[in-house]
């Protein structure tokens, strides 16, 4: 026989286990709950279902969007051999996040949370356990708590001053004729949310006239970026294990360099904080991590510099990267709506005046600029379709049955534009509604048709943090500068792909100073 006949039966061979493992994993596993299952969406592909769906040229979250129009607020998908869920419902989604939360608070193991982190010891990643409440403990409790903002306070207000004044000294440096500046606010919100965030963090700033180090905070923020980027990719090999060897499209390779530069900058900064010998928890998350580390059993499962870096690494891409996100929309939008800029204008002309800066007591006063802010999150939440989870449990959801391993996605980008729930002009910016028909929803509100935060025992930690942050930069910039476009162009809200969406394009606006020269 030839070398050709024995390649032949090789493949075919091949052939034949992929499609049994294909039609096993997608027809019997669940034989026994098809009855109940939920709809099954249509146009899926042999082998690959519905991937083409999730890495196509729409955006996952607009192309699920979609289907839910077609198919309904509840509806499976095949991803691969795995089968996941899609909800877009407020009422489906109080009884994930209430009656079901326990099944569905683990994160499925997927190449991102295996090569970005740590081998699933990042909390964000990590599976629901006693690990994961440990950790998350001790981040609610020493760094994201109402009571810990309010003693690292100084560091938001002092930043955000900074920033503002940095933009002038921009501005009287650059300007014309005009008496405007062009200024790209993507990299000023992402230097600003970078200081902060490391400050609070790892105790120290990396943007500005006092700091050491301006290409290591860049190569901060660019690994910070690819993180979220390759974090919600999807990969070939996590719904197809018989393809991982071949890494489609290079993402795992990608993943790997990502993860070894991050380590590298923050194995940095613990090397710079045990050299400082602190005894008691110092001023920095990084120091408590130091000081819990040393009376914790944590390091029985994971190696305790594994958790320190994880675990500050998380902090430091959640915050700044989600943070920037939402202020660079909170802008865009206000631009192009110009009657809602000169509104928010106007209340901290009435409320705060143009004699002092806005300081954080004045935001309860804010109320208008509390309704944009909240808008902002319902048309364009930070990450559209939640984290994904995994159903770790067989569960009961409304009338269907949904079995253990199923993948879950809570698309809060449809949800918050329900025209049930939202009935006057749910695709518009009106930041009116949460001062009328919507004035008692919040972001911490048990209303799951409002879930810019995700829900359950999986919901953001740093709920505080952001809208905290969000509320002041955004007071004290739009205090500080009349904003413009240039020329009065509408500008681009095409949306960037990865776990969050950011937006696609840069945001170049025109500044210029509204209050008294001596206060900047």
């Amino acid at each position: 026989m030839d070398l050709s006949y024995f390649i032949a039966a090789g493949l075919l061979i091949i052939v034949l286990r992929l499609f049994l493992y294909f039609f096993y994993t997608n027809s019997t596993n669940h034989k026994a709950s098809e009855s109940h299952a939920p709809p099954k969406a249509g146009g899926a592909r042999p082998f690959t279902g519905h991937l083409h769906v999730m890495s196509g040229n729409k955006l996952p979250h607009i192309a699920l969007g979609a289907m839910a129009d077609k198919y309904g607020p509840i509806f499976q998908i095949g991803l691969g051999v795995r089968q996941a869920l899609v909800v877009s419902d407020g009422k489906l989604a109080k009884e994930l996040f209430t009656t079901c939360d326990v099944a569905v608070s683990s994160r499925p193991e997927m190449a991102s949370s295996r090569n970005l982190g740590y081998e699933m010891a990042m909390f964000g990643f990590a599976p629901y356990g006693k690990y994961w409440r440990e950790i998350r403990k001790v981040v609610s409790t020493e760094l994201l708590s109402a009571r810990r903002l309010e003693l690292q306070k100084h560091v938001l207000v002092s930043e955000t001053d900074l920033s503002v004044n940095e933009l002038f000294r921009v501005w009287s440096q650059k300007v014309d004729v005009s008496g405007r500046v062009l200024v790209e606010m993507k990299q000023w919100f992402g230097d600003l949310n970078m200081n902060t965030v490391l400050r609070m963090v790892v105790g120290k700033r990396c943007f500005g006239s006092d700091s050491r180090d301006n290409d290591e905070a860049r190569r901060c923020q660019r690994v910070m970026r690819d993180f979220f980027h390759l974090a919600g990719v999807f990969v070939v090999g996590d719904t197809m294990p018989y393809l991982r060897w071949l890494d489609v499209g290079g993402y795992e390779k990608k993943m790997r360099k990502t993860s070894k530069e991050l380590d590298l900058l923050v194995g940095q900064w613990l090397e710079e904080h045990r050299e400082r010998e602190i005894l008691d928890k110092g001023e920095d998350f990084m120091d408590v991590m130091l000081y819990v580390a040393r009376g914790t059993k944590l390091q029985n499962q994971h190696d305790s510099d594994i958790i320190i870096k994880s675990t500050c690494s998380n902090l430091i891409s959640g915050a700044s990267d989600t943070t920037s996100i939402m202020l660079v929309w909170v802008l865009a939008l206000l631009l192009n709506n110009k009657y809602a800029l000169r509104k928010v204008q106007q209340e901290l002309d009435d409320q705060v005046g143009r004699d002092r800066r806005v300081n954080d007591s004045d935001i309860d006063k804010l109320l208008y600029l509390q309704a944009v802010v909240k808008e902002i999150l319902r048309l364009y939440p930070t990450a559209p379709l939640s984290g994904p989870r995994e159903f770790t449990q067989d569960c009961v959801l409304g009338t269907y049955n949904v079995p253990k391993g199923t993948i879950l996605f809570v698309n809060i980008w449809k949800l918050h534009r329900d025209p049930k729930i939202w009935s006057e002009d749910p695709l518009d910016f009106k930041p009116e509604r949460f001062l009328t028909t919507h004035r008692h929803v919040d972001v911490k509100s048990l209303n799951f048709d409002y879930i810019p935060f995700g829900g359950g025992r999986r919901i953001c930690p740093g709920i505080n943090y952001g809208m905290r942050m969000m509320h002041l930069v955004l007071a004290s910039l739009l205090q500080a500068f009349d904003i413009s476009t240039p020329n009065g162009e509408v500008v681009d809200m095409s949306e960037s792909g990865g776990l969050t969406n950011g937006k696609a394009t840069p945001l170049d606006v025109l500044v210029s100073p509204r209050l008294c020269p001596s206060l900047y």
